[in-house]
């Protein structure tokens, strides 16, 4: 259950617009960038909820997943990267595919946080 979960809210992003319109580039960028950072993909869906709207979709990773949504029309992600480290520490790996994602979006405000989990034997 140990494990590191990275959130973001992206605010005004400025990459070219059509990014935040487009699931199969969507897809294709964040499938990319998991196996670049040494994340194992083992299934994705991507969904667009219509012409002018945003786009969901996740990346479950061996490792546990990377989830996005956009808000053309404001400008806006939300990103959530979560690895388990259980059987080995996949921090950095978490960081860095985080860090690229962000920087992809361009996004003039970014709120970050980041979230130890399921630490076994210590209560909350």
């Amino acid at each position: 259950m140990n494990g590191l979960h990275l959130i973001a809210d992206l605010e005004d992003c400025r990459c070219a617009p059509a990014l935040l319109l487009d699931a199969p580039r969507l897809e294709a960028l964040c499938v990319d960038a998991c196996r670049r950072h040494g994340l194992t993909v083992v299934g994705r869906l991507f969904h667009t909820f219509g012409a002018g709207a945003g786009v969901t979709g996740t990346v479950v990773l061996a490792e546990s997943h990377l989830a996005i949504h956009t808000w053309p029309e404001i400008g806006a992600v939300t990103l959530d990267v979560y690895v388990c480290n259980f059987s080995g520490d996949n921090s950095a790996r978490a960081h860095a595919l985080f860090d690229e994602m962000v920087a992809v979006f361009s996004p003039a405000r970014a709120n970050r946080q980041a979230v130890e989990r399921g630490r076994p034997g210590k209560s909350a």
